[in-house]
């Protein structure tokens, strides 16, 4: 990465005291895979002092390099390699053991989060992936930090239909389990088409094949720096779509490079090697720092109406040039993110009734990631959730993209009701969904819903 200039730094001063700028997670990536054993105890202990042994200075390496830049760096994180892969030779109850034995090393060394309770089943499903699916209800309600993800779908393979239907009463049975934070559960569980090996945000990180023994993976976001970027610009001069894009790519520009800045001195620091910037407008709750603000300052006032999606559209890829132009180790899944619950416009536009599920659909096929951290009433039943998951699912193997279901079934709560998840996870209005209880028919076919035309690219 070449010198920043003295103009890159002073703005980069100004965008951390006034925008909100900051290194949402760094996420180490470790392989632990060579902790298989047939022996459940021996497993779980190789496990346990591979993750200490790797990440026990995570948290020193990042707060002293944060210091040093005064970049605040808000997340540190693991991401495994995925752990149904250690458990061919064993049942749920290992699968509970093990993920109660990764949420004690998680806590020994303070780590935030650990992804890679995942499983791969877009074309099929092996004992080992049974085991870990079946368990996650249990394993999410009974761990701190341990998150899971699934993949159900791929361009290259197709849907899994018997699997998004399984995956939607385990998100029904893991809302239930923790009912008494508005099946906070769900929130930390993530259903995926074509799933990115080197995504370093949560839910959905963990360390796919192909990736180094052990790697930094870098999220950055910004949503409140381009926000502020726009608001000057548009407040000075009458801009056409092509500056504003330009405008943005600019912005991004900036904040990639913050972030592999980071990121190298941390992997550096660690002795492993760097992998990618995530350059995600990953918004927080806080007024500021949202993607719906955005849209806002765009000219789309209610959001959701008419517009919503083309705006989408144009920050998304001016996000992902900008940043593309910035490092050649972009990845994961850069871009712009839409979570309900976790921006507090999207979560007023959802209580006024400007954001519906439809359109919120809608605007995933133009965004990063999908249907995510949308809080839905909690006697929705298994065949439309599964329904849900399906389309969300579509959008991303017709379009060769990621997409990805998080959403939360709130117990005892119906649409128009608020579902209260706390800190970054935020709030948000449950959204009604269209004539649950007609998709029945549909979904119990089951089996497999081929690979499209465009998966046969070679």
């Amino acid at each position: 990465m070449g010198v920043f200039t003295t103009e890159e730094i002073l703005r980069t001063v100004e965008m951390i005291h006034k925008e909100n700028l900051d290194v949402r997670t760094v996420t180490l990536g470790i392989n632990v895979l060579d902790a298989a054993r047939a022996d459940s105890n021996k497993m779980q202990e190789r496990v346990f002092k591979k993750i200490v042994n790797k990440a026990k200075s995570l948290i020193p390496v990042c707060n002293e390099i944060s210091r040093r830049y005064g970049i605040p760096i808000v997340n540190k994180r693991i991401a495994l390699s995925p752990l149904s892969q250690l458990l061919e030779q064993h049942n749920e109850t290992t699968a509970l053991a093990l993920a109660k034995t990764i949420d004690r090393a998680a806590r020994e060394i303070n780590i935030d989060f650990v992804g890679g309770f995942s499983a791969l089943v877009e074309k099929g499903w092996t004992p080992g992936e049974q085991s870990l699916i079946n368990s996650i209800p249990l394993v999410l309600s009974s761990t701190e930090r341990v998150c899971a993800s699934v993949n159900v779908a791929s361009t290259s393979a197709g849907i899994n239909v018997d699997a998004v239907r399984r995956m939607a009463e385990i998100i029904i049975k893991t809302a239930q389990r923790t009912a008494e934070h508005d099946g906070f559960g769900a929130a930390k569980l993530v259903v995926f088409a074509n799933i990115p090996q080197d995504n370093p945000f949560m839910a959905g990180a963990y360390l796919g094949s192909g990736e180094p023994e052990c790697v930094v993976n870098i999220g950055v976001s910004g949503p409140g720096v381009i926000k502020r970027a726009l608001e000057v610009k548009l407040r000075h001069q009458k801009l056409d779509f092509i500056e504003i894009a330009e405008e943005i790519k600019r912005t991004a520009f900036r904040v990639t490079r913050v972030g592999e800045l980071i990121g190298r001195e941390v992997a550096e620091a660690l002795g492993v090697e760097f992998g990618i910037v995530d350059l995600s407008l990953a918004p927080t709750p806080y007024v500021g720092d949202s993607v719906g603000e955005i849209l806002q300052i765009l000219g789309i006032k209610s959001i959701g109406a008419p517009g919503s999606t083309a705006a989408i559209a144009l920050l998304n890829d001016a996000v992902k040039k900008g940043g593309l132009f910035a490092s050649s180790s972009v990845g994961g899944l850069s871009g712009a993110f839409i979570p309900v619950s976790e921006d507090a416009a999207l979560s007023l536009a959802v209580g006024r009734g400007d954001l519906q599920l439809e359109k919120l659909e809608a605007m995933t096929s133009v965004s990063s990631v999908g249907l995510d951290m949308i809080a839905i009433p909690g006697d929705i039943d298994v065949d439309t959730l599964a329904a849900l998951i399906l389309d969300e699912m579509s959008i991303g193997v017709v379009n060769d993209k990621t997409t990805a279901c998080r959403i939360i079934p709130v117990p005892g709560k119906k649409a128009g009701d608020k579902a209260v998840f706390g800190g970054l996870f935020g709030e948000c209005f449950i959204s009604p969904v269209h004539r649950p209880g007609n998709s029945g028919q549909f979904v119990k076919y089951g089996g497999r819903i081929p690979a499209p035309l465009r998966s046969l690219h070679n």
